[in-house]
C-alpha cells in the first residue's frame, strides 16, 4: 500500500533523515544542519513556516516514510495571489520509479488549486539530470532568464548590520 499525506509530528525524524539524504545526494551533506526540533518548530510550532507531505509504503497496519515534499507559501505581485515553493523533493532511491515523487507532486498541485494560488515552483540543481528529465515529462520547465540569489551567512549579517545605521 503506498500513499501521500501531510507529515504528521511523528514523521519529523523520518523526514529530517530523508532531508539529509537529499544533501548528501547535492554533494553539500556538511551544509545541512536540520534537527528533529528545528523541523517540528518549523512544521508543528505556534507559528509554521513550512508544511510538508510524506509518500508512504507499508502493509496497511503501519506505514513507512519513503519521500518527502517540503514546501511554503510565496506571494506573486504579478498574479496577486499566493502560490507554492517546493523546497525539497526526495525519494528514497529503492522507490523511486514507483510513483511516489509523481504523487507528491500532484498533491502539491492539487493543494494549489484548492486555494486558488497561481504558482507551484522550485529549483533542481542544473547537474541533476534524473530529476530535471522527470520535471520535464509532467510539463514543467525552467524558469529562463532568471537566475536564483541567496544571501546567508556573514554575507548576510553584514547586510542587516547596514539597517541598523
Amino acid at each position: 500500500m503506498t500513499g501521500v499525506r501531510p507529515a504528521a509530528p511523528a514523521d519529523v525524524a523520518s523526514v529530517v533523515q530523508l532531508v539529509h539524504e537529499l544533501a548528501e545526494y547535492e554533494r553539500a551533506a556538511e551544509e545541512c544542519r536540520l534537527t528533529d526540533e528545528h523541523l517540528h518548530v518549523a512544521l508543528f510550532g505556534p507559528d509554521p513556516s513550512a508544511a510538508a507531505l510524506v509518500a508512504t509504503t507499508g502493509d496497511g497496519t503501519g506505514d513507512t516514510v519513503v519521500g518527502t515534499a517540503i514546501w511554503f507559501r510565496t506571494f506573486s505581485t504579478w498574479e496577486g495571489v499566493a502560490g507554492m515553493h517546493l523546497e525539497d523533493l526526495y525519494v528514497r532511491p529503492a522507490h523511486r520509479g514507483d510513483g511516489h515523487g509523481l504523487r507528491l507532486l500532484a498533491a502539491l498541485a492539487a493543494e494549489c488549486t484548492r486555494r486558488g494560488w497561481a504558482r507551484l515552483e522550485w529549483n533542481v540543481l542544473d547537474w541533476n539530470e534524473p530529476a530535471l528529465g522527470f520535471y520535464r515529462s509532467i510539463g514543467a520547465g525552467p524558469n529562463e532568464g532568471w537566475t536564483g540569489y541567496r544571501l546567508t551567512g556573514d554575507p548576510l549579517a553584514a547586510l542587516a548590520r547596514r539597517a541598523r545605521g
